[in-house]
């Protein structure tokens, strides 16, 4: 039975951040421009609006004036300068008991434009500091090569990820990092969320919104070609350290059928088909018909080589990374096959920024990404966006732990249902700046920053109630959530 269920002994608990919503220093070390440092905070916008821009993209005017802009706030400059607190901030999770810790390595601390023909050693150099002090503190490091980092010079001149160049500069970097840690660090996802072209494009693909005649076409040609660079290092770890585990990360945004309508079923299963569809590409090795069949049926034309085919099906993924935090619902007579176009649950309540609190939704597509692949599985993100408020000088953060309490409930039960699963990461265990938002106050961890949407504050670090909660987890190995 599930509650005599025991996770396995090496399970690795732990949590994830990203290097540019943390990091800060943007102006140290060598450190490029990426396209997180021109995300600036509107503090007059609503949540609904702030994520409707993201859906929006930027265009190329709009890149170049937050680059001249001297007035505006970019959170994402300033992180909570981990840059600089990262050895205390890493001891705090160590105090958990994390046995696991995922971060990135940003692009333009080690080639600050993209096309620098030698690495940047001082950002090298950084990195070899933060994953020594992750081994040391007990910890495996988990390391994304891009986590929205791409250098704002690869928009500005060539467009972003749809250009094939791209593609290649991002192998070079790829290589060097690899070459770098392939004896420190085990386990790789290669591109972060690499399906959310829909909810954050240019996030996912450095496009600017004018500089293509056609964006989704756009959009998906640079996932091809982010498909083949991370093929590409998937061959060249197997030759560097076979022992290496290169992953491919999405974020699960399947949706329920919104009534037992056929019509409202069979939207609900071909957009998450269409999800499943970059997982295809990654685990089978070749692009499934049914994506075939969208893009000739939109006038879609994706420049696939005899090459590109041959590097795919030869260089498959070892492991699934999955971030998940919401379900929406599909309803055939408003929603469309477009990955944004979905319609709110009602029957599940919501955060503060609209995303439904569904654990059960976890253990199904758990359960099915297993199904479907019988690759391994890691849960890279998942947590509860929320408005903290301070009380008696702490932070009582009952949601959050009855939040997490039943998503790993809902993992447990994956896991018993034969699903393998190996590994947990909470994203945000200190709080950050939001990547949608890029806000200060939607925050996720264990630990509170003393820092507000502006960057105001002492940047003081505070363990909330959830801190002794996840301890415990740990501690327990998931026997007491």
């Amino acid at each position: 039975m599930l509650k005599n269920y025991q996770i396995p002994k090496d399970f690795l608990w732990g949590g994830a951040i990203a290097a540019n919503q943390a990091e800060g220093a943007h102006d140290i070390g060598g450190k490029g421009k990426s396209i997180a440092d021109v995300h600036k905070y509107y503090p007059n916008k609503s949540n609904s609006e702030i994520q409707m821009e993201q859906q929006n993209g930027m265009t190329v005017s709009q890149i170049e004036d937050n680059l001249a802009d001297k007035e505006g706030y970019y959170p994402k400059r300033h992180g909570i300068d981990f840059y600089h607190t990262y050895y205390d901030d890493l001891a705090l999770l160590a105090e958990m008991g994390f046995k696991n810790f995922r971060t990135s390595i940003d692009w333009t601390r080690i080639f600050p434009t993209g096309e620098e023909e030698e690495p940047n050693e001082e950002g090298l150099k950084f990195y070899d500091k933060l994953i020594d002090r992750i081994i040391e503190l007990g910890m495996e490091p988990i390391i994304s090569i891009l986590h929205y980092e791409t250098p704002i010079n690869i928009s500005l001149k060539y467009g972003g990820w749809h250009n094939r160049k791209v593609a290649d500069l991002f192998y070079k970097y790829g290589k060097v990092v690899l070459d770098r840690y392939k004896d420190k660090v085990k386990y790789w996802i290669v591109i972060n969320q690499i399906n959310l072209v829909g909810f954050e494009p240019f996030n996912s693909t450095a496009i600017p919104y004018d500089a293509v005649d056609d964006y989704e076409e756009a959009t998906f040609q640079a996932i091809h070609n982010q498909f083949v660079a991370s093929a590409k290092l998937k061959k060249y770890a197997e030759v560097v350290n076979p022992e290496m585990q290169i992953g491919t990360m999405v974020s699960d945004v399947t949706v329920y059928p919104a009534s037992s309508k056929p019509d409202d079923v069979e939207l609900a299963f071909k957009k998450n088909r269409m999800e499943y569809y970059y997982t295809d590409v990654q685990f089978f090795g070749e692009y499934p018909q049914y994506a075939l069949n969208y893009f000739k049926e939109n006038n879609i034309h994706i420049d696939i080589t005899e090459e590109d085919k041959q590097i795919l099906k030869e260089n498959t993924m070892d492991y699934l990374a999955i971030s998940y935090y919401y379900t929406d619902t599909a309803d055939a007579s408003k929603n469309t096959l477009k990955q944004t176009s979905t319609t709110p649950n009602p029957n599940v309540e919501s955060s503060p920024w609209g995303w439904a609190i569904d654990p059960q939704g976890l253990y199904i597509s758990l359960s099915t990404y297993w199904d479907r692949y019988k690759k391994p599985l890691m849960i890279a993100e998942n947590g509860l966006g929320m408005y903290d408020e301070m009380e008696d000088g702490k932070i009582h953060d009952d949601y959050r732990i009855e939040y997490l309490s039943a998503h790993l409930s809902a993992m447990k039960e994956a896991m018993y249902d034969g699903a393998d699963i190996f590994a947990y990461c909470a994203w945000g265990p200190i709080d950050i700046v939001s990547c949608s938002s890029a806000q200060m106050n939607k925050r996720y961890g264990f630990i509170h920053v003393d820092l507000d949407n502006e960057g105001k504050g002492s940047g003081k670090r505070m363990k909330k109630d959830s801190f002794d909660w996840y301890k415990k987890v740990i501690k327990t190995n998931g026997a007491e959530l």
